[in-house]
């Protein structure tokens, strides 16, 4: 028995032992095995369970109890954020959608995970020139006068270079992460066994969609070939816009995980003090901002799903010293159907005049049920009181901005939350845009009266 198992133990011995100098000489990073991915966002999803299971120990509805939550909340949302970070790819993804879903999350969460838009981890310089090379046939040298390879900026899925073609044109050459594209589908089975684990420790956690969406629309990000496509789509749609920039695509240096495009100068849409150096018009960029969005809504049917400020740029072009808003990241849109445009403006017109009846009659008729109020509330960051009144008749006020502010998604019932990530998800992109900073819409007064 002795002899076997010492037979057994030098054999297993020496499968690690050449596993190990094999992985070595392959250089692989451990962080791309799947086995450790799925370790590291199970240990991650137990801990953060087990901090909540531990609330069921205190009064609910005492001070103490919710003060003790919002620490659980920190807690766990730098948790999610540090795994997302680590996990990289379709982790970063979900993380950045989840830090936008500001009106059903707790503001713990949204405010910690807003970092994953601007602070994603990049690929090595040797990675970028071997996904160049494996899918143009060239080296960098040979397509480009130059290439700069500090990446402008890094996203979950892809980084961007500043580049310079032969012919004295200047570029920006956006390259996926080698591996993203094989992690990705294995990613999306982790997230789901993990997220019905969390189902099934709280019944009403109510945010298996998730998963869903990150399955249909991965494949679709993935491809930089529909995402130019897109672009030049509504490209074509926006085109009586004169001060609406999208870059133009060059499809000769293009694959499914290269797009080359021109490249485009600017601040982000949220960078005030950017607005204020160059002389833009904030008032002009939040009312052409409020067009752009319309036209996409209320007239094409055909939206961008990504608004965040790092896709929006704005700048003022030195030959004609007119602004002019940048549109990027094409990689997802969403086609909305004829009846719910219609709802959805009849609805627009009936918050804007304080018609109650319109409100409740179009709401119901976008699902809302009986949370139209809710809904209301939700899709214009505006007071019950205030949508009374009619929100194109009010200003804001400081006293408003600090109710809504106070507002705690974390707080409402079940139910409710189920209802809310019930509605189709032009709701909720719509509604995103709306709300993110420095993208409000024209019909909205935004004027502050303190």
């Amino acid at each position: 028995m002795a002899g076997r198992l010492l037979r057994v133990s030098s054999f297993a011995t020496a499968v690690v032992a050449s596993s190990g100098f094999y992985l070595y000489n392959k250089k692989l990073d451990f962080n791309d095995l799947s086995l450790v991915r799925f370790g590291r966002a199970a240990a991650t999803t137990i801990i953060i369970s087990y901090d909540y299971l531990c609330l069921r120990n205190m009064e609910y509805g005492t001070e103490e109890y919710w003060e003790l939550k919002s620490q659980v909340h920190r807690r766990s949302a730098e948790r999610l954020r540090d795994l997302c970070c680590t996990n990289r790819g379709t982790f970063i993804k979900v993380g950045q959608h989840l830090g936008a879903l500001d009106y059903l999350l707790p503001d713990e969460y949204t405010s910690t995970l807003k970092v994953l838009h601007s602070n994603a981890p990049q690929s090595s310089v040797e990675e970028i020139h071997q996904v160049i090379r494996e899918d143009l046939g060239k080296e960098i040298s040979d397509l480009f006068v130059s290439f700069d390879e500090n990446p402008r900026g890094a996203a979950s899925l892809a980084q961007v270079h500043k580049a310079v073609l032969h012919d004295g044109r200047t570029v920006a050459v956006k390259v996926q992460h080698p591996k993203v594209r094989t992690q990705s589908s294995k990613d999306i089975v982790v997230m789901e066994a993990l997220v019905n684990m969390v189902h099934w420790l709280f019944p009403d956690f109510a945010f298996m969609w998730l998963v869903e969406e990150a399955k249909k629309n991965m494949p679709l990000e993935l491809d930089f070939l529909n995402e130019g496509r897109n672009a030049e789509k509504l490209a074509a749609m926006l085109a009586h816009f004169p001060w609406l920039r999208i870059p133009k695509i060059h499809w000769e240096l293009s694959t499914t995980r290269i797009l080359t495009m021109d490249y485009a100068e600017g601040g982000q849409v949220n960078d005030r003090g950017y607005m204020k150096t160059h002389g833009i018009d904030v008032n002009e960029i939040s009312q052409n901002l409020g067009k752009m969005y319309s036209e996409m809504i209320f007239v094409q049917g055909f939206v961008h799903c990504d608004p965040h400020p790092g896709n929006v740029l704005v700048w003022k072009c030195p030959n004609t010293n007119k602004t002019e808003i940048v549109l990027l990241d094409h990689g997802l849109y969403q086609n909305l159907h004829p009846d719910f445009r219609l709802a959805y403006c009849r609805l627009w017109q009936s918050l804007i005049k304080g018609d109650m009846k319109g409100i409740e009659r179009y709401s119901r008729r976008l699902g809302a049920g009986e949370l139209y109020p809710l809904f209301a509330c939700v899709l214009t960051a505006r007071s019950w009181t205030s949508i009374n009144a009619g929100i194109g008749k009010t200003p804001v006020t400081c006293s408003e901005v600090l109710q809504v502010r106070g507002w705690c998604p974390g707080d409402v019932s079940a139910s409710e939350s189920r209802c809310l990530v019930g509605f189709p998800l032009s709701y909720l992109y719509s509604t995103r845009m709306w709300r993110s900073e420095g993208m409000q819409p024209c019909t909205s007064p935004r004027s502050v009266t303190c």
